[in-house]
């Protein structure tokens, strides 16, 4: 089954693609200004715990874009997801949509918390503290919404 894009679905993928594109802009127009070491890693209270080499941060762009990109193969073949819940001919629409819309928001984070990383470690500061609650909040926040809202679904 194939499941049509509606406007929140290409809100949210411009505004994936402004970032993954935007971080790529930013990292080559400032490649030279940007100091020669940055933090590479962060401990759970967000300071920093690794310094490494600036072009370690290409690293973070890459696995941003592979992320982006492989979320966005899977939201395309909803065939091979495992709903959780059982996928009759009156629930396969609403099924699909939900994991769709459920995809697509974590495509939209993760290229959110990749960028905001990825501009963070160049200006070489330590994390704010509310960062790592903000992300699991987010990130854990948004899957148990469109879970809860699958679940509900009737056969």
């Amino acid at each position: 089954m194939k499941t049509e894009n509606t406007r929140a679905d290409r809100i949210l993928d411009l505004l994936g693609w402004i970032l993954l594109i935007g971080t790529l802009v930013y990292l080559i127009l400032g490649w030279p200004s940007f100091p020669d070491q940055i933090p590479m890693h962060y401990n759970g209270a967000g300071e920093i715990d690794r310094w490494g080499g600036k072009g370690e941060i290409i690293f973070i762009e890459v696995m941003m874009w592979i992320l982006y990109l492989g979320i966005g193969v899977v939201e395309k073949y909803p065939q091979i997801w495992n709903t959780g819940v059982e996928v009759t001919a009156k629930n396969k629409e609403k099924v699909y949509r939900t994991l769709k819309y459920m995809l697509k928001t974590l495509k939209f984070l993760t290229a959110l918390i990749f960028a905001y990383l990825i501009v963070n470690s160049l200006q070489s500061a330590p994390l704010p503290g509310w960062f790592t609650p903000a992300v699991m909040i987010l990130v854990f926040g948004d899957m148990a919404f469109w879970l809860i809202r699958l679940f509900r679904i009737k056969k």
